[in-house]
């Protein structure tokens, strides 16, 4: 399906949001490998995996070219963000640093992926599906590798602020909004939801056995 292609300065948006993502997914999927103490290609696998899994997924979904295979920038940034987690201490990215600038990359991530699926059309609901899938597949992917439970293993509000920025961005596109301003407002949206639930410790309720006389 041909894309319905942004404005150039839609597209410049785009380009940075989906660099600034990427860096930031990247740098989790570094850090987790220095934790497990690995080497440095390790390192640099976990950085690319992570921060191209998702929009990965996305492009062959929406039936797209791959994206950071054709984007010159893309894996010179997974390497330098891996050289920078291998350089410096990692107490620098611990705790609250590194989940913060996760939510904010989730948050983009997610308006993103959103984004070009209904450039190329997709349908609403389905983009929705694709912001999801960008924001959250790479960690996805990136835990299941390190051996450790993934985010849809936990209840704390992680999967739903992506979906939260995507429904705004559907949305605010559906009602023919400028997505000058609905992007940043759904981006914000879903870094606040998770931020309150990194403050806050919230989370979804789990299923309860008992409730169903088992």
């Amino acid at each position: 399906m041909r894309p319905l292609l942004p404005t150039p300065d839609i597209s410049a948006l785009i380009g940075a949001l989906d660099l600034v993502g990427i860096a930031v997914f990247a740098l989790t999927g570094a850090l987790l490998a220095a934790k497990l103490r690995q080497t440095f290609v390790t390192m640099a696998f976990f950085a690319l995996v992570t921060g191209v899994g998702g929009g990965s997924v996305r492009d062959l979904l929406i039936g797209a070219p791959v994206f950071w295979v054709h984007d010159p920038w893309v894996a010179p940034v997974c390497m330098g963000v891996a050289l920078l987690g291998w350089f410096t201490p990692r107490r620098w990215w611990d705790k609250p640093v590194l989940e913060w600038a996760d939510a904010a990359g989730l948050g983009a991530y997610a308006v993103l992926g959103t984004a070009k699926a209904l450039a190329f059309g997709v349908a609403p609901v389905a983009a929705v599906l694709m912001g999801v899938i960008t924001g959250c597949v790479g960690g996805i992917i990136r835990d299941v590798l390190a051996g450790r439970p993934s985010i849809l293993m936990r209840p704390e509000l992680y999967v739903t602020a992506a979906a939260l920025s995507s429904v705004i961005c559907a949305g605010g596109t559906a009602l023919g909004l400028a997505n000058g301003t609905v992007w940043p407002i759904a981006a914000l949206a879903g870094f606040g939801l998770r931020g309150a639930a990194i403050w806050w410790k919230l989370g979804l309720p789990t299923y309860q056995a008992e409730r169903n006389g088992d």
